[in-house]
């Protein structure tokens, strides 16, 4: 059987049970480009009748899942989108490679946290990684992120996707993991979805004044307190939150750049996060704001 006919057949299976897929490349990328300009924006095929939005084409219908398909003979896999629907559905993707280990990663992360693991449906990826399924609540967003609940730890929620069994990509094929019996997928542990979730906005009394040069204003002071009051599993969270926060200001001349890496950094160093982890948290979250 040819990888297009069985990503096809594997796809239609999926949506057989209730889960949006559309086509992907042996790269794992959507197999379909955008038939969007660059700076276009469209949510997907809904809006616009064409293919091409990667996640925002996936679709449980037979018939879109086929003419998805014809536009791409050379899908070789398929995606299943994540965060959508009246029972979302929740990816950890758990990295076995370079000398980390997710799966061990999650099961200390769970013993600290005090939460159990259900026997969800899982997924054996090529590089001997391993995708959890679960559900989330409804109406719930789940962002997605990178390592961000520990290395070899991704999220896949809201817009994400993981790549469906049977797919095949340039390392083999993805393939459901033996110990599964039964394809149930578990609602999510409640504390690891808390784990998941952005940090609450923190609470200003008062309108933010604009930032005067060389004055230490309230708004640092809040945001410093907001990291060095983080607790063990949400310490980078937190820190990449307030430093969006703080990067904003600073693009808005409320507070003075040269303040604001130093002080965030050494309150999450304080909280036990690692020097150089908490700079490359603050870096990326200032790329983000493009301050």
């Amino acid at each position: 059987m040819s990888n297009w006919q069985n990503a096809l057949d594997n796809a239609l299976e999926a949506a057989g049970r209730g889960f949006g897929v559309f086509p992907l490349s042996r790269n794992k990328v959507p197999a379909i480009p955008s038939p969007h300009d660059r700076d276009h924006r469209c949510s997907g095929l809904r809006e616009c009748g064409a293919f091409g939005h990667g996640v925002g084409d996936a679709s449980t219908c037979p018939d879109v899942i086929r003419a998805g398909f014809e536009q791409a003979r050379h899908a070789a896999g398929y995606g299943i989108a994540c965060g959508a629907g009246p029972l979302p559905l929740v990816g950890i993707d758990l990295d076995r490679k370079n000398g980390v280990d997710g799966v061990e990663e999650l099961l200390q992360l769970a013993e600290r946290q005090g939460f159990t693991i259900p026997r969800t449906v899982t997924v054996c990826t090529p590089s001997g990684g391993l995708h959890l399924w679960f559900t989330g609540p409804a109406g719930t967003s789940v962002p997605n992120s990178v390592g961000r609940l520990g290395p070899g730890i991704d999220v896949r929620g809201t817009r994400g996707y993981l790549v469906g069994p049977g797919s095949r990509g340039k390392a083999g094929e993805y393939t459901i993991h033996p110990s599964v019996t039964e394809p149930t997928v578990h609602p999510i542990p409640e504390q690891l979805l808390q784990l998941l979730m952005p940090p609450p906005a923190p609470k200003f009394r008062q309108p933010l004044p604009r930032r005067v040069p060389g004055q230490r204003g309230n708004v640092l002071d809040g945001l410093v307190r907001f990291v060095a009051a983080a607790p063990e599993g949400m310490r980078n969270d937190r820190l990449f939150w307030a430093a969006c926060r703080a990067w904003e200001h600073v693009r808005d001349e409320h507070l003075a750049a040269g303040e604001v890496g130093a002080a965030l950094v050494s309150a999450a160093v304080g909280v036990g996060l690692g020097e150089r982890a908490a700079e490359n948290t603050v870096t990326s979250a200032r790329k983000k704001v493009g301050a």
